[in-house]
């Protein structure tokens, strides 16, 4: 089949110099076709917003919506004295994530390329339904484990599908910001409400899985309804995909092909060390402020609450800043910032001066993750966006597993008190990775 090729170069309200290849296409793919005939002649559309087109503001709700979900979802409240299980025996369910999070990576291409958002917006929310019904039986623990497979597909699509959508819209940094600040909500919220119904209100464990049942419910319906529209052939149209690229596929290219893989592999190795770093924080911060701070339980219990709410306010206020500064200049000094208040978290041998330090750390290590997603969007071409979030964000969650399990073997040996140099390394570590990225105009776009 002949195939007419026009190049078009121009540059939109951000500054970005596009090539656009349109291509003859068979009747099969109308929905590609009209995409591009509502276009102007010689001129790129404006990046989208959040509230245009219309639906734009519903299925920002529904993407909010999910995010909390994925940010309720990592729960294993009571498993240890109900199945009268190990700690270690326990944090199976903490690993087997993962193992979801790598099948949406290998598979985020084909499903968006295939069947479009809409897949994602049905498959992730049936994934967390099915594991979260499965809790609420509280069946054999092994099927626990993989109960939690699903969890972490569902959440890996999502996450990837979700985070590059909002990524390629006008004020990115601030949307992203409002995302990755619910999942923090989330993150808050789910311990709050499991902690009431199984200490105060004696309830079971899985107890709490029918609140995360109603959850996924209003997420299938929310997501489904939304992007009901976002086919396959529509997403194919808005990436501009060729047969060839088509064919090599998604992961390899952003993996494999240069310059894109510089970009993959650096912020994989980015948020690898930012996930690590934020865990292990949020989860041995309440052992040092009773072992080495010699605070009171509920005292060192709520400095691990102000490190989490740091988390949340700092991404969606210096998602308002980061675009002013530029993402290279403004996540580096968010770094270095951290470093500082973990040094006085360290060096400073006070109870409420290490409480307030361990919150601003939070508050500057909150928008790394949504400022590494924004820098992807704009390195890398639209068409490699799903894959490389996805990879990295698969990538980062071993983070999750791995260096937290680090700081406890650490402990163990050394003490408690080797957390913050463990922390300020790992910071060292990304800011390194971070300065290796190239560099990024403020606005800037590759197509």
């Amino acid at each position: 089949m002949a195939t007419t090729t026009t190049s078009v170069k121009h540059t939109n309200s951000n500054d970005a110099t596009r090539h656009i290849t349109l291509d003859t296409m068979p009747p099969s793919q109308q929905a590609a076709d009209e995409v591009a005939s509502s276009e102007p002649t010689g001129a790129f559309p404006a990046l989208e917003k959040w509230n245009s087109p219309r639906i734009n503001a519903y299925r920002c709700f529904a993407t909010f919506f999910s995010f909390l979900v994925i940010g309720s979802n990592d729960a294993a409240y009571g498993l240890e004295t109900y199945y009268d299980l190990t700690y270690t025996i326990v944090s199976l369910v903490f690993l087997s994530p993962l193992v979801g999070y790598t099948l949406a990576a290998l598979l985020n291409h084909r499903i968006h390329n295939s069947l479009g958002q809409r897949g994602v917006a049905f498959i992730a929310p049936a994934c967390h339904l099915i594991a979260y019904v499965v809790n609420c039986l509280h069946p054999p623990y092994p099927v626990l484990v993989v109960s939690f497979i699903f969890a972490g597909f569902g959440n890996g699509l999502a996450d990837a599908a979700w985070n590059a959508w909002i990524g390629n819209m006008a004020n990115a940094n601030e949307l992203l910001g409002f995302l990755h600040g619910v999942y923090g909500l989330g993150a808050v919220l789910a311990p709050l409400i499991a902690t009431s119904m199984i200490a105060k209100a004696q309830m079971p464990w899985y107890n709490f899985y029918y609140v995360m049942v109603g959850c996924a419910v209003v997420e299938l319906a929310t997501c489904g309804a939304c992007f009901w529209k976002a086919t396959g052939a529509v997403f194919r149209a808005e990436t501009s995909e060729s047969v060839e690229e088509d064919k090599k596929g998604g992961l390899r290219a952003a993996l494999f092909k240069r310059p894109s893989a510089r970009v993959t592999w650096l912020c994989s190795l980015f948020l690898l060390g930012y996930v690590g770093c934020e865990v292990a924080l949020g989860g041995w911060i309440v052992t040092f402020m009773i072992r080495v701070r010699h605070g009171s339980a509920f005292a060192s219990g709520m400095t691990a609450t102000g490190f989490w709410l740091g988390i949340t306010v700092g991404r969606v206020i210096l998602g308002f800043v980061t675009p002013r500064l530029g993402e290279k200049v403004a996540i580096a000094g968010y770094i270095v910032l951290s470093i500082a208040f973990a040094l006085v978290l360290w060096l400073v041998p006070q109870f409420y001066a290490s409480a307030v330090a361990v919150s601003l750390q939070g508050f500057f290590l909150g928008p790394l993750f949504p400022g590494a997603i924004v820098m992807i969007t704009k390195l890398l071409p639209r068409h490699l966006h799903v894959s490389s979030i996805g990879f990295c964000a698969a990538f980062g969650s071993s983070g999750a597993a791995v260096l937290p399990f680090a700081v406890g073997a650490l402990a163990q040996a050394k003490g408690v008190q080797v957390l913050q140099p463990f922390a300020i390394a790992l910071s060292g570590a990304i800011l390194l990775a971070w300065l290796g990225l190239p560099r990024a105009s403020k606005l800037q776009r590759t197509e």
